[in-house]
């Protein structure tokens, strides 16, 4: 039952899933525009700064919870499969990116760097937000690897 798991945290496709995770969220933050698009662009320059690395390492740490939080939506995508995987995340844009922000929240919440929760606090109020735009691309990056 456990399939997504099987294929994305497979150590030989591990650090590709990673390096594609980072690029995607690389690509969502230059995407973003406006004066949050500016805080958005800050606070992930703040983060990069205090660690290089520190992304691809986040990622890596957080990736199994974040595939046990989209295990069942790609059961259910699997039985349904119309469209592509981000279509059918983004056709459920609340439940999925509450599910994958529970991971990030509790990591938070467990975070001894002060630096990394405040920059935390300050984006998190439009995380739902920026989640919901990644869907699509995050959909992608998983069948992918799911597929491939």
């Amino acid at each position: 039952m456990a399939e997504l798991k099987a294929r994305l945290l497979d150590s030989d496709r591990r650090g590709d899933v990673v390096n594609d995770l980072q690029a995607l969220v690389d690509q969502e933050v230059a995407d973003k525009s406006g004066l949050s698009g500016g805080i958005v662009k800050t606070g992930y320059a703040a983060v990069k700064k205090v660690k290089p690395g520190i992304i691809w390492g986040a990622i890596d740490s957080l990736l199994d919870e974040f595939v046990d939080a989209l295990e069942p939506y790609w059961a259910t995508y699997s039985t349904e499969a119309t469209g592509g995987f981000g279509v059918f995340l983004a056709s459920r844009p609340h439940e999925v990116s509450e599910a994958l922000l529970a991971v990030t929240d509790r990591r938070a919440q467990r975070s001894s760097r002060a630096a990394i929760t405040s920059v935390y606090s300050r984006l998190r109020p439009k995380g739902q937000e920026n989640v919901i735009e990644a869907l699509p691309r995050l959909g992608a990056v998983i069948e992918k690897h799911a597929r491939g």
